[in-house]
């Protein structure tokens, strides 16, 4: 269900990052795995890091080839505490996960410290405005946040916003905000 739901922003996140085959990247909250699997086909290796144990052990099962190879490495954590190195990857992508982040400036110096200079970081939100108004979005610790404050801390943890697209995606507005080369 996350993948279809999810699609659609996740092929464009996971475009946005412009992966030349050489690269490390890193799905942060992969949930259904659509991610890992399309940075699989375009990277040279992918770390996966998600919150829920559920989705760890339905990437661990699907994913075995991957994994056995050595072009998958699976972690279970958050947004604000990641388990891999300072510079470990040179692509980041996550959708949909800045909502159940508390501290955003946790979360992104994070991000800033596991991604190697020059690389990319992709972030994929839905638009704030429409999705405020669905009853079901606004409960359980649900946080909503405009893409200005968005962008006010991924550049204060040193990931500048560089480009930003918009699109439709399941009747809502979302956007990619990219940081990285131009």
């Amino acid at each position: 269900m996350l993948n279809r739901r999810n699609r659609a922003a996740v092929v464009k996140a996971v475009a946005a990052l412009e992966l030349s085959g050489t690269e490390t990247a890193l799905d942060i909250g992969f949930g259904g795995g659509l991610g890992l699997e399309l940075m699989l086909r375009q990277a040279a290796a992918v770390h996966g890091v998600d919150i829920s144990a559920a989705m760890l052990a339905r990437a661990l099962s699907g994913f075995g080839d991957e994994i056995a190879a050595g072009r998958l490495r699976l972690h279970e954590g958050s947004m604000t505490a990641l388990t891999l190195d300072d510079d470990a990857v040179e692509a980041i992508v996550s959708t949909n996960t800045i909502y159940f982040v508390d501290d955003l400036g946790a979360a992104f110096s994070e991000v800033a410290r596991v991604l190697a200079p020059g690389g990319r970081f992709v972030l994929g939100i839905g638009d704030p405005d429409l999705m405020g108004r669905s009853k079901m979005l606004t409960g359980n610790g649900f946080r909503i946040r405009p893409v200005d404050e968005v962008k006010t801390a991924l550049g204060t943890a040193g990931l500048p916003v560089t480009r930003h697209e918009q699109f439709s995606h399941s009747g809502l507005g979302f956007h990619l905000l990219i940081s990285g080369p131009q």
